[in-house]
């Protein structure tokens, strides 16, 4: 009976499902992956110590991987090597989160594909293949709309003193108050953008204020000013969307759609679900 263990990988966190014909899906849950802040030894000891491998207990035929940072021929290479390695599967298949995305949320039918999670990104994808995407600038340079982008403003707000009272004491309760700790924190953090993305929580506990809807607002209009605006088929296909950060403020979402004229798809937390579908076809 042929199966395969699907992986869909973020910078926070990595959904696992071994998918056999006639059972029911088995899923596993590890730490995100990111070959871009990992080595391949540190990925093969965190696969180690979360999701040991017992080919007794859970048989697979084949492996197809989707993860962030795993967009480049020469990082699924790497992440090939450390799959096959770790369960002993020599049939490996690696792609980059976007097209975990569009074929989640897309299947066989053309869309603007976006991530907005830990990171973001955006693609065009013609039904079959990803057919343009532009570059990404990871964490550091780029990301805009993120969790990691928003979360930075809201570090921002609070240590240059720009949030009012009532936020203020809002991030302390969260966060405490020792920016120069914060800062250490972050700098010796081997996942700062996981780190920034954390402060993301206090846009979601206080909904409603202004100051907390300027900056979701702002920072997702960031990335449809720099990404989805760039790309001629926005105004001509829907927008399909994915990611932690999408799925919290899809109202948001829904807005700038509104405002921008452009017809807003399905908006949704993970691809998996999207995932196995796609995948179950072919079993």
């Amino acid at each position: 009976m042929p199966s395969i263990l699907l992986a869909e990988s973020g910078s926070t966190k990595t959904d696992w499902c071994l998918l056999a014909k006639g059972k029911k899906p088995v899923h596993f849950h590890t730490s995100g992956i990111n070959p871009h802040l990992q080595s391949k030894d540190s990925i093969l000891q965190q696969l180690q110590a979360e999701l040991p491998w017992d080919d007794r207990k859970h048989k697979a035929d084949s492996i197809v991987y989707y993860g962030a940072g795993a967009g480049s021929a020469s990082k699924q290479k790497e992440i090939a090597q450390v799959l096959k390695k770790h369960f002993g599967i020599a049939k490996t298949e690696v792609h980059g989160d976007m097209m975990a995305a569009a074929r989640a949320l897309c299947g066989n039918k053309k869309g603007m594909v976006s991530i907005l999670g830990t990171g973001s990104n955006c693609c065009y994808y013609n039904g079959s293949k990803i057919a343009e995407q532009k570059p990404s600038l990871g964490y550091i340079a780029g990301d805009e709309g993120s969790g990691n982008y928003i979360g930075k403003r809201v570090l921002q707000y609070y240590a240059y003193n720009t949030f009012d009272a009532e936020l203020k004491l809002a991030f302390e309760q969260l966060f405490g108050n020792d920016v120069q700790g914060i800062v250490s924190k972050l700098y010796a953090s081997p996942f700062p953008n996981r780190y920034l993305a954390g402060f993301v929580q206090l846009l979601v506990n206080t909904r409603g204020h202004y100051m907390t809807e300027n900056i979701i607002e702002d920072c997702l209009n960031d990335f449809f000013h720099h990404h989805i605006l760039k790309y001629r088929q926005s105004w001509k296909l829907p927008l399909y969307f994915t990611g932690s950060v999408a799925y919290e403020f899809k109202d948001v979402i829904e807005n700038l759609c509104n405002q921008y004229e452009l017809d807003l798809g399905t908006i949704i937390k993970s691809p998996m679900d999207g995932l196995i579908a796609y995948h179950k076809k072919g079993l």
